[in-house]
């Protein structure tokens, strides 16, 4: 099963880090969140990933097409490059990465749209590239397997600035983007989802195109956004703050979403 991390934003609340790189390579500890969030999908098995590029996308492609000169040992004879040796020391092996150019200012929407060729199941599942946590995705899958529905997604509690949910049960009855953070109660949207293909039919290629505003929103006015909460760990990494915050959490050895 596919797994698409969206990459490409501006990351404009994080300005202090992004100026220099895309969010997703923001370190937590000596790695990118980008690489805790994939190490949270591949300890359940899934390993194919998808990141759609946008906003200095080249240093994403750049840190994988490098991965085994950057996290190996290397030994290196002098005049003769074919005796290159790379002595294995990091745990990725298998990790299957495609890496899509999808536009410097395009939405999320248009970019999940731009990379539908490289999903080739009825399933898949997505999250955004700054987000983490103690997510169970074994549970989550077999979750959204029994509803039958278009789309999952990971309801969280707290957070008042990203998309707020008014639930009945598990279903979501309506999609608030951003509310107002004085008014926001109960889950919010975590992202940590799983779609069925069809979600493909309430996307567009137009850059406009964007996943909270309106697909997101129409799939709840028509019962087919569900919602699994999670009452565990889980954090974005917004602003300088959350940034140091995740980083002292991976110091001190309380790291909750390192669950590998």
């Amino acid at each position: 099963m596919e797994v698409v991390i969206l990459c490409g934003g501006l990351g404009t609340r994080l300005r202090e880090e992004t100026e220099f790189r895309p969010k997703p390579m923001v370190n937590i500890g000596p790695r990118p969140i980008l690489w805790h969030i994939m190490k949270t999908y591949s300890s359940f098995g899934h390993t194919d990933f998808i990141l759609p590029l946008g906003y200095k996308g080249e240093m994403i492609r750049d840190y994988f097409v490098n991965y085994e000169w950057m996290n190996n040992d290397v030994t290196i004879e002098l005049g003769k490059p074919e005796n290159l040796c790379l002595h294995n020391c990091h745990e990725e092996s298998g990790w299957k990465i495609t890496l899509s150019d999808t536009g410097p200012n395009t939405l999320k929407g248009a970019r999940i749209k731009r990379i539908e060729k490289y999903i080739k199941g009825d399933v898949f599942m997505l999250t955004y590239g700054d987000g983490v946590g103690n997510i169970d995705l074994d549970a989550l899958l077999k979750f959204h397997k029994s509803h039958g529905k278009i789309a999952t997604l990971t309801g969280v509690n707290p957070a008042a600035r990203f998309g707020e949910l008014k639930v009945s049960g598990n279903k979501v009855q309506s999609f608030y983007e951003k509310p107002d953070e004085t008014t926001t109660e109960g889950l919010v949207n975590g992202g940590y989802f799983i779609f069925n293909r069809e979600i493909f039919d309430h996307l567009s290629e137009d850059e406009d195109c964007d996943l909270e505003y309106g697909p997101l929103e129409k799939l709840a006015n028509e019962g087919e956004l569900m919602v699994r909460p999670h009452d565990g760990f889980w954090a974005c990494m917004d602003t300088l703050r959350d940034t140091e915050y995740l980083n002292k959490l991976w110091e001190n050895g309380q790291a909750q979403w390192k669950i590998w």
